[in-house]
Formats: C-alpha cells, sequence, structure tokens
C-alpha cells in the first residue's frame, strides 16, 4: 500500500503516520441498527440507517444552544487532480464508528481518520487504489461515500472496480473489476446488506445500460445482476420499442443507472434503488416507449435480484427526471391505516407516497413552488395525468414536450429538480420529512444523432440544455402522510447539498459555503457559519464519549453554478469540516 507519495515506513519516521488500532468490526447487527439505540453514536451507513432516514437521536446540540457551535477542527483531503478546476465536487458522507472517521475523496480514495480526541482528525492511512484521475472526467467525477463490512472499508470507483481496504491498515483485501463494458463506472456508495455489499452501475448519462449488483463480502466475488434495462423476451422489454425508432438495439444504451445508493427493508429482505433516466435523455424518438426500468423505484430480493415490483415515475422521460434520489422507508398512518410506506421527493417536483409491500401508489403532492411539465398527478394510478398507456410517445405538457421537429421548451422544475441525488430526511417522532430544493426552470432541446453516430460508453444526450436565469432554492418541510408542504424557507442558492437531522434542528450546507443549523419546526436559521468552499454533500453527526459532533465535506464547485457567477471564483481544496459546542 502507498499512501500519496510517501511511504508507511517514511511517515512512521516523521511521527505522522498513527497504525489503526480496530474497534469491534460493523456486523451486520450493528449496521441495522446504525444511529439508532446502542449505535446512536456511531454512523455505520451512507444514509444514517437502511431506511435512509438521516436522523439521528443525539441532542447534546438543541436549538437552544446551536448558537454555541464552534469548528473543532478541519482536516484537507486530497483528490483535487487532474486540473485546477478540480475533479468534480465533495459528495461524500463521513461514516463513523468508535471514534473512527472513514471518507473518500471525488476519486473514491478512503481515508480513515481517528477523531476520538475531539481536537483534530488524524489520518490514519489512505487506502491506495491506484485509481486513474482520468483528465477526461473532469468535473463529472464524484464519489459519495463508503461501506463498512465487518473489518473491511469498501470503496466504489469511476473506473468500474469495487475495492476492499483492512480496516487495521489500509490494504487492499480484495478488489474486483465489477463494471465490464465502456463508460461504465461507479459513483453512488455501496451499501453492505448482510453478507453482502450491494453496488449500482453509475454512468447514467453515457450510452450505457443501468445495472444493480450483489458481491460477496469476503470476496468481491459476484453473487446476483439485475439489469434495469431489461433485453428482449425479459418482462418490461416490451416497453422498449426499438424497432420503430429503425434502431432494434436501442435497449444496449437505455441508460437507467443506479448512481445513488438505496433502502433496504431487513423485516421482507428487500432493496429499494431508484433509477435514473433513459438514454438519450432529450430525444424519446430514438427509444420510444415508456423505457421501463428507468425513472423507477424497483425492489429487488437482496439474496437473489429478483425484481418484487417497480413503480414508475414519469414513462418516457424527455426532461432528465432521474428518480435516483433517496427512497425513506416509512411505518406511518395514511387515512387512519397504518401502511408500510416507501416516500419520495421526485426529482419532477412531485412528493410520493408508494406501498413498500407492492408498490401501489398511495398520495402524492407538489412541493416546488413553479411545476409546468404536467398538469397534475392522477389520484389514481400516481401517473402525470395526460400519460396515455397505449402512446409510444408521451406529451405530459402542450407546450413542454420535446421532439426533433419542435423548439426548445422551458421546463420547469429545472432538469436536475427539484431535489436530484442529494439526500433527503425524515424524523420519526414526527412524521415529517425534508428535503433541500432548487427553485427554477431550464431550456431543453432536442438534437438528433444517428444510431451509426453513437459511440457507446460516451455521454449521449440527444440534445441540449441551459438554465433559465439566476435560480435560487428552498429548504422545506413535507407531512409525510399527506404529501403536503406545510412549511418552506426560500434560500439564495439553489440546494445541491441534501439535509440531516437531529432533534429540534434541520442541517443543510450551501453553494457559497454556508452551513446552517434551522429551527425544525419554523425553518428558521439558528446558527450558521461560512466556509468559503462548496458544499455539495450532506452533513452527519456522532459522539466520542458522550460529546456530539457534526460533521460535513466541502469542495470545490465541480458542475454548474446555476446563474451565480459570484460562486464560480471558488478555489479548489478538499476537506472535512466538524463542529462542537
Amino acid at each position: 500500500m502507498k499512501i500519496t507519495n510517501l511511504s508507511v515506513a517514511a511517515l512512521a519516521a516523521t511521527g505522522l503516520f498513527v497504525s489503526g488500532a480496530v474497534a469491534e468490526p460493523a456486523t451486520p447487527e450493528r449496521l441495522e441498527m446504525s444511529a439508532m439505540g446502542d449505535e446512536a453514536a456511531n454512523w455505520l451507513t451512507v444514509h444514517g440507517n437502511y431506511s435512509s432516514h438521516r436522523y439521528s437521536p443525539l441532542d447534546e446540540i438543541t436549538p437552544e444552544n446551536v448558537g454555541d457551535m464552534e469548528l473543532a477542527f478541519a482536516v484537507p483531503l486530497g483528490g483535487t487532480e487532474p486540473s485546477a478546476f478540480g475533479a468534480g465536487a465533495m459528495e461524500t458522507t463521513p461514516l463513523v464508528k468508535d471514534g473512527k472517521l472513514y471518507v473518500t475523496d471525488p476519486w473514491g480514495t478512503p481515508y480513515k481518520i481517528d477523531v476520538s480526541s475531539g481536537e483534530k482528525g488524524q489520518i490514519e492511512w489512505i487506502c491506495d487504489t491506484a485509481v486513474d484521475r482520468d483528465p477526461s472526467l473532469g468535473i463529472l467525477v464524484a464519489n459519495r461515500g463508503l461501506a463498512l463490512s465487518g473489518d473491511l472499508v469498501v470503496t466504489n470507483l469511476p473506473d468500474g472496480r469495487v475495492v476492499a481496504c483492512d480496516d487495521a491498515s489500509g490494504d487492499i483485501v480484495w478488489e474486483k473489476q465489477v463494471a465490464d463494458q465502456p463508460g461504465e463506472g461507479f459513483t453512488g456508495a455501496p451499501l453492505a446488506v448482510g453478507d453482502k455489499i450491494i453496488v449500482g452501475q453509475s454512468y447514467g448519462d453515457w450510452a450505457t445500460r443501468g445495472w444493480i449488483a450483489a458481491l460477496d463480502a469476503a470476496t468481491g466475488d459476484e453473487i446476483w445482476r439485475f439489469y434495469t434495462v431489461p433485453e428482449p423476451g425479459q418482462p418490461g422489454s416490451e416497453t422498449w420499442l426499438c424497432e420503430e425508432s429503425g434502431n432494434p438495439d436501442c435497449w444496449k444504451t437505455g441508460g437507467a443507472a443506479a448512481w445513488v445508493t438505496g433502502s433496504y427493508d431487513p423485516e421482507t429482505n428487500t432493496l429499494i434503488y431508484g433509477t435514473g433516466n433513459p438514454v438519450p435523455m432529450y430525444d424519446p424518438e430514438y427509444r420510444p416507449g415508456d423505457n421501463l426500468y428507468s425513472n423507477s423505484a424497483i425492489a429487488l430480493d437482496a439474496d437473489t435480484g429478483e425484481l418484487k415490483w417497480h413503480f414508475q415515475y414519469t414513462p418516457g422521460d424527455y426532461l432528465d427526471y432521474d428518480e435516483v434520489g433517496s427512497h425513506l422507508l416509512i411505518d406511518q398512518e395514511v387515512d387512519g391505516e397504518m401502511r408500510k410506506v416507501v416516500a419520495h421527493f421526485g426529482r419532477n417536483g412531485i412528493f410520493y407516497n408508494l406501498d413498500r409491500n407492492n408498490g401501489s401508489f398511495i398520495n402524492s403532492g407538489q412541493y416546488v413552488e413553479k411545476l409546468n411539465w404536467t398538469p397534475g398527478i392522477d389520484p389514481k394510478t400516481g401517473k402525470p395525468v395526460n400519460y396515455d398507456p397505449n402512446a409510444s410517445l408521451q406529451s405530459y405538457a402542450e407546450d413542454v414536450t420535446l421532439r426533433r421537429d419542435g423548439g426548445p421548451i422551458e421546463n420547469c422544475p429545472h432538469l436536475q429538480g427539484g431535489i436530484n441525488f442529494w439526500p433527503t430526511a425524515y424524523n420519526p417522532e414526527t412524521g415529517q420529512a425534508y428535503g433541500h430544493s432548487i427553485e427554477g426552470c431550464s431550456e431543453l432541446e432536442t438534437v438528433p444523432v444517428a444510431p451509426e453516430d453513437v459511440i457507446p460508453g460516451t455521454i449521449f444526450t440527444g440534445g441540449s440544455n441551459s438554465d433559465s436565469g439566476e435560480m435560487d432554492g428552498s429548504i422545506l418541510r413535507v407531512n409525510a402522510a399527506t404529501g403536503e408542504v406545510d412549511n418552506k424557507t426560500i434560500r439564495e442558492y439553489p440546494g445541491y447539498a441534501g439535509v440531516m437531522l437531529t432533534p429540534g434542528l434541520v442541517w443543510v450546507g450551501e453553494l457559497d459555503g454556508t452551513f446552517g443549523a434551522y429551527d425544525a419546526d419554523t425553518l428558521e436559521q439558528l446558527w450558521s457559519i461560512n466556509v468559503g468552499g462548496v458544499f455539495k454533500a450532506p452533513a452527519m453527526t456522532y459522539a466520542v464519549d458522550g460529546k456530539q459532533y457534526v460533521a460535513i465535506t466541502a469542495g470545490p464547485l465541480g458542475l454548474g453554478s446555476f446563474g451565480h457567477p459570484e460562486i464560480e471564483q471558488t478555489q479548489v481544496a478538499n476537506m472535512l469540516y466538524v463542529f462542537a459546542l
């Protein structure tokens, strides 16, 4: 193993290397209790727990004393290659186990940091994955976190490898080239479930075919793989009318990538993942039909990868409304009946409730200020009201339909949402869900590409996009049982970081480098600090010796300033910040 450009021996000689004593392993039982009960001091999975709630019961920091928060320490991280503009953005959520913090840089390189003193973060090791920092990926590079499994620290890489590092030493225990086609790779964090590691093919705007796979946690050997675009003859393939387009193989580059970590229901052994847009995203005439299982919630048996159910939010999407974002697993009363629910802030601007047993639609509500792509959602089916199950091309709103012979359109919400990949959160004590949203619109236009000119494994949009002026954002709260927004505060900058909850508080980072704590009832900002970076990652919280800390990563601007030129000058620096009273 190498640590950047210095050997372990050289670091040890300088006193800068701290050997890592391993605490208790991250067993399946511990992972099920992450951020709850006896494990409340730890944050063992990327979304805080398998239900993706991103809620912690740690309550030393309260609405009454949060104003006394200070920076406890900061740790500079690497991964700013390959250029002065940096590599993508810091989108990772740190994990904490027994006073040790685990984090990745944008290239997926894992760091183990001793945070037990509360006064500084001492790097114990950096696992050298030998990832190729390909300049062609540039600002598109991202990594959203790690998985802890037993005595292993598991990372996904943009080159399509999954690597398991030893928790004690940082040495590589196993590595597997899981993505095996051009343009395939990973950005979402892996998910450790029992004796398996779940990964999702992430390159959803490329001419690729999406899939989710399970690996043996001990060896990395593949156990099963579910393709989110079915091949001809499989269930769902009838929704890819490739012959009609003159390209019978359009399904082979159909997209529907799973580029954000899903949720897991241990009671039914079910994985619930969101999937991305069909490819090309702006030209539905290239791939007519509903294009299952794109833009969907899919439920898979964790042991076999068999599809249990699906729900497609926007069939035949042409507005780039991926639905890879958090799917919150909730047990709640709906219309006087207790239901097992999947709740989701759709990138298309709609909040959805689905039945967790079969994927059937329960209810929905609009959460963005401006929405023009559909007149509404059918209260019986959950589909856009103008959805035609017999049509090969959908037209959800007269003036917001992309076609090859038409001009540009303005779609609201923006093509990134609403709420895109950045996580949402749910407080099981109050029944309220929270999100961090973009408020604005975009302009889209179709640019047809002939099938013979499509290069598999390269970006394939079938059109162009631009922002409709300067956009702002919002922090909002939804009554999860009804889907109705019951509070919202407008912010100067679009949301891109996601949220984390503790009792009485909502934690949000913003594009201008502001990190703030908000009253969970009023959404009033109670505390903030500006550290000068860009927040495109959510916060997390942990405790050491009974003292609570809040951690968040910041980095360069990455992709898009949303009409705010003042943040385009942000310099490249990947940082971990930790705060406490």
